[in-house]
């Protein structure tokens, strides 16, 4: 087993409960992660 095998893997549309957009708390900063139209991923400040 390699350190990626061992990385916790998560689905994005679980992520943003089958939207687009799903809101993520880290060190008191609050974070937006966006599926775009064409499928990729952004996160924002």
């Amino acid at each position: 087993m390699t350190a990626f095998d061992a990385t916790p893997l998560h689905d994005a549309t679980a992520l943003t409960a089958g939207g687009r957009v799903a809101r993520i708390h880290l060190n008191g900063q609050l974070y937006a992660l966006r599926i775009t139209r064409a499928g990729k991923l952004i996160l924002t400040k």
